[in-house]
């Protein structure tokens, strides 16, 4: 077994899948989720622009072949080190008829138990709504490792001195490490997603403004845009296709949507 790879029992699989999505048979099936899930008031409460784009990661459990260079493009282009991987991969054998592997990042919740923790707002929504981090806010409390249902998080017990085991074959780190005592995950590359509108591009369509994980996908594994835009990728591959989000019981409204195997 990779030390890129964990193995995720029936049990826990369970618990992360259970609620399925809705099966998907129109376009328009868009905007009927956002009536029913997305309040343009509790967006606005928490300094979410409700006009603003809705960054979402799609991921199709049918095509994706377990290679791992999702894990490591987000390694190198995030500079994360071995144990601390903001992105992971997660083989499973029993839950469905076939063996799929399941890659899982942090699901930026609309409704994250991990803002609503943090004594100081280290943890907070960007105005897009993407979950982010203040580095020189966190106080390491980690109390947000603890309300996140998704395991998402990873802590800086020490100083960084290692060297990057994934440089500069699968990327190149394109942020600062972070420093001792702060908590860290997966930002869907919001450094590039913030350099899109002055440049002209389109995430999930330009590769420069495009997550780092979703542009290496060999396989078209991975898919990323903007779910109010009906023609991004995003939403087309919810298209005719059965979805779930993980823990959909406990209404955090994840924006990382897995497409079921065909």
């Amino acid at each position: 077994m990779s030390e890129l790879t964990r193995e995720m029992t029936r049990r826990e699989f369970a618990r992360l899948a259970v609620g399925l999505g809705v099966a998907i048979a129109a376009a328009d099936w868009v905007w009927q989720w956002f009536v029913a899930h997305i309040d343009p008031t509790a967006q606005a409460a928490h300094g979410i622009n409700p006009n603003g784009p809705y960054w979402s990661m799609v991921i199709d459990l049918e095509q994706c072949i377990g290679c791992r260079r999702c894990v490591k493009a987000c390694q190198a282009t995030n500079d994360t080190q071995d144990g601390h991987l903001w992105n992971i991969l997660i083989e499973d054998e029993d839950t469905f008829e076939k063996p799929v592997f399941l890659t899982r990042p942090c699901m930026h919740c609309e409704n994250a138990p991990c803002v609503n923790v943090c004594p100081v707002q280290a943890t907070y929504h960007r105005e897009d709504g993407l979950v982010a981090m203040d580095y020189d806010r966190c106080i390491g409390c980690r109390y947000c490792m603890v309300a996140c249902p998704y395991g998402v998080r990873v802590f800086n017990w020490k100083e960084r001195d290692d060297v990057n085991p994934q440089v500069p074959t699968w990327g190149t780190p394109e942020i600062e490490r972070r420093p001792r005592g702060v908590v860290e995950k997966c930002t869907f590359c919001s450094h590039r997603l913030d350099a899109a509108a002055e440049r002209g591009l389109t995430p999930g369509v330009d590769r420069a403004v495009t997550p780092a994980c979703v542009n290496i996908c060999p396989v078209e594994a991975r898919i990323f845009g903007d779910l109010r835009d009906p023609n991004s990728p995003a939403s087309m591959a919810l298209v005719g296709r059965e979805s779930v989000v993980l823990r959909s019981e406990i209404g955090t409204n994840p924006r990382v949507f897995y497409l079921l195997p065909v």
